[in-house]
């Protein structure tokens, strides 16, 4: 038997112990900083998408992942909250008006925007 192998499939090489081959998997020394999309998605996977999670862990694109979902999530609740902003009549004339009005509205439109792309993004 081969000591070593490689898999085409999966990418992975493997190393033969006794009768079994392992994987030849490297550990990050430090789990990177993520924000917070990137925990919410990273969470979903480990409770309801086990199988995608496992797979992202062990051929190393985890990180890579997370870090697409943060970046589409931020750009599409940006857009969202300025277009809502837009037709619900938040404006700076509001704002200079009424600040503590246009603060509770911003939230609000926030929330919404927050709520619909996270539903359509991180936990799909």
């Amino acid at each position: 038997m081969k000591k070593q192998i490689y898999d085409e499939k999966n990418g992975l090489s493997y190393t033969l112990y006794g009768d079994y081959y392992l994987p030849n998997l490297e550990i990050a020394e430090e789990e990177p900083t993520y924000g917070k999309y990137e925990i919410m998605r990273k969470q979903f996977l480990k409770e309801y998408r086990s199988a995608r999670y496992q797979y992202l862990v062990l051929t190393g694109k985890l990180t890579e992942h997370l870090n697409q979902v943060d970046k589409e999530t931020r750009e599409k609740v940006e857009m969202l909250v300025e277009q809502m902003a837009e037709r619900w009549g938040v404006t700076e004339e509001l704002k200079l008006q009424d600040q503590m009005e246009w603060v509770r509205r911003m939230n609000n439109i926030k929330t919404n925007a927050e709520e619909i792309v996270c539903k359509n993004i991180i936990f799909m």
